[in-house]
């Protein structure tokens, strides 16, 4: 998709003060740390060693390398603790003999957030973990195990630490497509509200929901959203706003839109949307979802012949999306992507290309806008934004 006019970004002021702040955007920020996840070995025979630092500068968006952790395989997926002192990452290993064989890893951030200090390392109690987030209490880590289909709980000591599984959830079922012979857990995210747990099954077509018990340590399963057969569920989305929730699927490259109930947890689906314009959907192998800070705008990334970034509108009444267009992610096979805490830029992982390649947002209508920068690494698959870094 052409894209005609070009938005200019705002400056945003410089100011004297500390170096460095974790969580909220702070007045004067000039740049964010970007953590990026990567395959060593698997996956289009990873070249890369491990998780990569970068600093992105939100005036120019240019990223300039800062470090790499420890060697680790497969970090596929990352996330970082609210205090900006923890990373913690999936090593997506398995074995189909065996079928468990994956791991978690911690590590703590030093120097500012520039370095990774390898801590510890546990079982995923599951094949292949795909994906991880830290509950918003900060005291578990939560995990998708592809491959073994099933959700594992991990409790954290007071040193960043992780312990072994406290509680496990084996997902049951299958879908009709070919990729669906059995259970495959792909994402498991905690709601804005911090009530409810829920965890995308792609081989099951469901989404599972869950209560997140504390203080036993316990994920307890209190129901579950059917999406449509062959769906593939892979990621979702909670919008900031409002009780929206957005479901992208990988098999047949839709969205679905749901309403979630406060008090049960439980999805209504109001509307499903295409993330391609023509009918082959099983080659569009669809993977991330996101949306901006200010709510308006939805984005989701397309793979297999496509390897584009689908841009939609968000309704500011109901909620429904409207496909405005697409835009080439410049490389091939698009899988996580980020958007900045400012709501300005996009920045895109494309594993096969081994490039990240970086997006302005127009405000007004949200389309995307070629930046012209972009960056070889090697298999990149996920990225986390960090601590904001004050100059």
């Amino acid at each position: 998709m052409r894209i005609f006019s070009i938005y200019l970004l705002v400056i945003i002021p410089l100011i004297q003060g500390c170096k460095y702040s974790s969580g909220h955007k702070a007045e004067g920020t000039k740049s964010l740390l970007l953590y990026v996840g990567t395959y060593t070995g698997r996956e289009g025979e990873g070249k890369a060693e491990g998780i990569y630092v970068y600093e992105f500068d939100l005036v120019s968006g240019k990223l300039s390398y800062i470090s790499k952790s420890p060697a680790t395989v497969n970090p596929s997926y990352l996330d970082l603790s609210p205090d900006g002192n923890f990373l913690y990452a999936v090593n997506e290993t398995g074995s189909d003999e065996q079928g468990i064989d994956g791991f978690v890893s911690a590590f703590r951030l030093i120097e500012e957030g520039t370095q990774l200090r390898y801590i510890n390392q546990v079982s995923s109690v599951g094949d292949y973990p795909c994906y991880i987030q830290i509950d918003p209490t900060a005291r578990f880590v939560m995990v998708a195990n592809y491959g073994s289909g099933n959700v594992a709980l991990f409790p954290l000591n007071i040193n960043g630490s992780l312990q072994t599984a406290a509680s496990i959830d084996q997902h049951e079922g299958r879908g009709p497509a070919s990729q669906q012979k059995s259970a495959h857990a792909h994402s498991i995210v905690s709601s804005n509200d911090n009530r409810f747990v829920y965890s995308c099954d792609l081989g099951t077509d469901q989404i599972l929901i869950y209560k997140l018990q504390t203080d036993s340590a316990r994920l307890i399963k209190v129901g579950s959203y059917n999406t449509m057969p062959g769906s593939g569920p892979r990621h979702l989305a909670f919008h900031p706003n409002k009780n929206i929730l957005y479901v992208i699927n990988e098999l047949n490259a839709t969205i679905e839109c749901m309403h979630r109930d406060t008090v049960t947890g439980a999805l209504t689906r109001f509307q499903v949307i295409p993330t391609i314009a023509d009918s082959n959907a099983a080659e569009a192998g669809s993977a991330d979802i996101h949306i901006t800070p200010s709510g308006e705008f939805l984005y989701v990334t397309n793979r297999g012949n496509f390897n584009t970034l689908a841009m939609y509108v968000i309704n500011a009444e109901t909620g429904e999306l409207l496909l405005t267009g697409f835009q080439s992610v410049k490389g091939k096979t698009p899988r996580n992507f980020v958007i900045d805490p400012t709501g300005k830029w996009l920045l895109v992982a494309n594993q096969d290309s081994n490039t990240l390649v970086i997006f302005r947002i127009d405000p007004k209508m949200g389309v995307l806008v070629d930046s012209g920068i972009e960056i070889k690494i090697p298999t990149p698959v996920c990225l986390k934004f960090g601590p904001y870094r004050i100059r």
